[in-house]
């Protein structure tokens, strides 16, 4: 006799789930967009700062010349080349030593520990702002540049030395530029 409930229930039961339509869920949590508001802010408020800093330099020091570069970062001339015109393009090995300091002039790496680099233009990844200031010197010119965060090692820094979020001064010379001759297409 339980048998014969059992078996008319259980397909009673298995009809009524098996006919039923799905509901679609309503979403957990809704996004104001509050967190990407909170970042542009902080984002905003870091470039202030910085560029706070950048200007408090360039009118501590009126001795040196600075020059505001359209990709957001200055620059002064240590020695400058009024003579030659060529400047690194892409394509170009660019021979050239730096080193950086911190936005006070404290510094983190030298000359001798960085050692001469060479760099395929526009070729290899290096600092943004390396990458865009040597592109704007001549052969045998010396350059300090003043770089924000974002054009220096942004928010990871450089996992050793470079903190989170540091502009940079990086005194860079030019020592030479050749064509690639194995790039020409």
């Amino acid at each position: 006799m339980t048998k014969k409930i059992i078996w008319p229930v259980a397909l009673m039961t298995l009809l009524i789930v098996g006919c039923s339509q799905q509901q679609a869920r309503v979403p957990v949590s809704h996004s104001s967009g509050s967190f990407m508001q909170q970042s542009i802010e902080r984002n905003k408020a870091l470039i202030a700062n910085e560029e706070m800093a950048i200007d408090s330099i360039i009118k501590n020091n009126p001795q040196h010349k600075y020059h505001a570069a359209d990709k957001g970062y200055w620059y002064r001339y240590d020695i400058e080349n009024t003579t030659d015109t060529i400047t690194p393009k892409r394509g170009d090995i660019a021979y050239y030593s730096y080193d950086i300091k911190d936005i006070n002039g404290n510094v983190i790496y030298t000359e001798e520990e960085l050692k001469p680099q060479v760099y395929y233009v526009d070729k290899e990844d290096i600092m943004a702002g390396l990458r865009y200031g040597i592109k704007l010197m001549n052969k045998g010119e010396k350059v300090t540049f003043l770089f924000p965060s974002n054009l220096g090692y942004g928010y990871r820094g450089d996992l050793n030395k470079i903190g989170t979020n540091k502009p940079l001064m990086c005194t860079v010379t030019l020592n030479d530029i050749k064509a690639d001759e194995t790039s020409k297409n």
